[in-house]
Formats: structure tokens, sequence, C-alpha cells
């Protein structure tokens, strides 16, 4: 087991790296920090040319632990990131084989995508106030809903929702990472454990600039 976790330790190390690489711009003045789409589909909320580490969020947005992981540290992450201690890169994937919850987050990811970047954070706690209860039963994220969801959120983007514009491109991508669960938090490609769900134990990490290898 504990080669596996290197094993997918040393892939998402790779990964993260290939990410900084994407969007670092060594000997760039600072440009303030904005939230930016990539083309894999991750949000990147950072100021683009600074040096701070780098927090790959893996999330699910069926996923209830992911929900309770947002709800207890996302206002912490958002801020540091406001306050340029930290590049955050939000990958939305999808972890389920099993309807329905699988269709319901594949909807949710794929209507994510629509979403332009001044809009995608609060669409994004959206869906999380919105997750289908129970786990594993409900079936939810009608894209009804999602239309709904997008234009509370400040964007009208009914057609990209409804047809699900992004499913298969979201699917491809999320075939391409290495997951063993979610919520996935990686602070300069390593994986973080139980402090993710402590705003102080993780800021912590973060102003340090050390993760925990397993």
């Amino acid at each position: 087991m504990r080669k596996r976790l290197m094993a997918v330790a040393a892939a998402f190390a790779a990964i993260a790296v290939l990410g900084v690489l994407a969007f670092a711009r060594p000997g760039v003045s600072s440009d303030g920090v904005e939230l930016t789409r990539q083309a894999d589909g991750s949000m990147i909320l950072a100021d683009l040319g600074s040096d701070a580490p780098v927090l790959d969020v893996f999330e699910d947005f069926d996923c209830p632990v992911c929900k309770d992981m947002h709800n207890r540290v996302d206002a912490t992450i958002q801020r540091l990131a406001r306050e340029g201690k930290v590049k955050v890169v939000f990958h939305a994937v999808t972890i389920f084989r099993d309807e329905p919850m699988r269709s319901n987050s594949i909807r949710a990811a794929a209507a994510a995508r629509c979403v332009p970047e001044q809009n995608w954070l609060a669409f994004r706690d959206a869906l999380y106030a919105m997750q289908p209860a129970p786990h594993g039963v409900a079936s939810g994220f009608t894209v009804e809903e999602l239309v709904a969801a997008a234009r509370k959120a400040g964007a009208s983007v009914d057609a990209c929702v409804e047809s699900q514009t992004y499913a298969d491109e979201h699917l491809a991508e999320t075939a391409k990472i290495p997951l063993e669960g979610t919520p996935t938090v990686l602070l300069d490609g390593r994986i973080l454990g139980g402090e993710v769900f402590d705003p102080v134990a993780l800021e912590r990490l973060i102003t340090d600039g050390g993760g925990v290898r397993v």
C-alpha cells in the first residue's frame, strides 16, 4: 500500500510541476491576484507573477467529504491566495463510477466549465450548497438547477449548461489524473493529510512552505 501511495504521489508531483510551469512567469512583476481558467479546465486563483507555493485541490462536486472540506477551509484558502501567500489550483474531477453520483458529478463539472472566471467561485459555492443528498441515492444537479445556479452567480450560460458542452472534455482530463479519492490536496506536489480540514493547520503548512510526504 505504501508503494502505491508513493507512486501516486510521484505522479501527482509530476502533474503539479507541469501545472506550475504552465502558469509561472519568472521575472514578471506582480499582476495582482486573479482567477484564471487553464486549457485543462482547472482554475487558478493566484498572482501569476509570484513565487508562492502551489496548492492543488482535486474535488468532486458530488463528494460529501469535499463539501465538508470546502465549508471548513475554503475561506482560509481564498484569503491566503488573495494575500499572495499561495497559488491555488482548483481541479474539478469525477471520482465516482456508480450512479447516480457519476452523472451528478459530470453534469456539475461540465456546467462549471461554462461559467466565466468572474462568476466561477460563486457558482462553485452554489454547487456545494445544492449537493444532492443523501449521497449515493439522490439524483440532482439537473441542468435546470445548474442553469438557475449559474444565473444566480451572475452568468447567463444556459445553452452551454443544457447541452453539457464540456462533459467529454471533463472526463478526458479526469482520466489523466491518478486519483485514489477526493478530496486530494497537494502542496508543491506533496499530498496533504487531515490538516486539509483544519484551517489553522493548513495555513501553518502553507505559510511554512512545506507539505507532508507520504
